[in-house]
């Protein structure tokens, strides 16, 4: 575990009334950040969630990732709410599917396709965005991207998540590069399958024995695996890995 003091931290994490934002929030929590619980639409949750970190200060705020205007006021009214913001958890997603078998209309499909990749890949991207110019202003800060192995592999029956955690990745890369002369670090984490709400009609019977038996250990990640890679990215002993992708899928999917 890492031990690093996050007490003159603050956090934003977004999607983090549940899954592996939940799990983020609370290690980030416990290494002394001040951490803001972002939701959607489970108000109550997120509010659960904050009620039960250790620490003060901490905040919920709601906005639809979706909309990269909705995401980058997200970012300002977390930099209001704390006076600066020392870490973005890019987080939120979602995996719909939208196979291209014909069993969707095309606009139903386009429709689909299009809320992955602005939730996955344009609202993070704006997210960023709004951070960097408040991060420049400060001296620095750290943004974290939660990438996918779809990224490499492909996802079939989920070609939009595939495209967007790819792009998600690349982001992540050339955001390094260019931010970093202003002591901006930029990461990903791409995880495979996780043990959440979200996964779990995924990991049922059959069917999931087989997605765990794809990891020579035998299972999927946990939340809390996946948040001890964000709490390390996100600490200084992580600052020359910047621009990297940390691969986290038990060796289920090697490139």
């Amino acid at each position: 575990m890492i031990t690093v003091d996050f007490s003159n931290r603050t956090a934003l994490i977004t999607g983090s009334s549940r899954g592996v934002g939940r799990a983020t929030a609370r290690i980030l929590a416990e290494a002394g950040a001040r951490v803001c619980v972002h939701y959607y639409r489970g108000l109550a949750e997120a509010e659960e969630v904050v009620a039960s970190l250790p620490g003060s200060g901490h905040a919920v705020l709601q906005a639809d990732m979706s909309d990269p205007h909705a995401a980058r006021e997200l970012v300002d009214r977390a930099v209001a709410q704390f006076g600066q913001l020392s870490i973005l958890v890019n987080n939120a997603g979602v995996f719909l599917p939208h196979p291209v078998d014909g069993s969707l209309a095309f606009e139903d499909w386009l429709n689909v396709f299009q809320r992955t990749l602005n939730t996955n890949l344009v609202g993070p991207a704006a997210a960023s965005f709004q951070a960097i110019q408040h991060m420049r202003g400060q001296g620095g800060g750290t943004i974290v991207n939660v990438g996918s192995r779809g990224a490499y592999r492909g996802e079939a029956g989920q070609v939009g998540y595939g495209a967007a955690k790819a792009g998600l990745h690349s982001l992540s890369q050339s955001l390094a590069r260019e931010v970093g002369t202003d002591n901006i670090t930029v990461h990903a984490v791409a995880p495979g399958f996780i043990e959440t709400a979200m996964a779990r009609p995924h990991l049922q019977g059959e069917a999931g024995e087989a997605v765990k038996a794809q990891s020579p250990l035998n299972r999927v990640a946990t939340v809390e695996e996946v948040a001890r890679a964000i709490l390390y990215l996100a600490s200084p002993e992580a600052v020359f890995t910047t621009g990297s992708v940390l691969d986290l899928n038990g060796a289920s999917y090697l490139h």
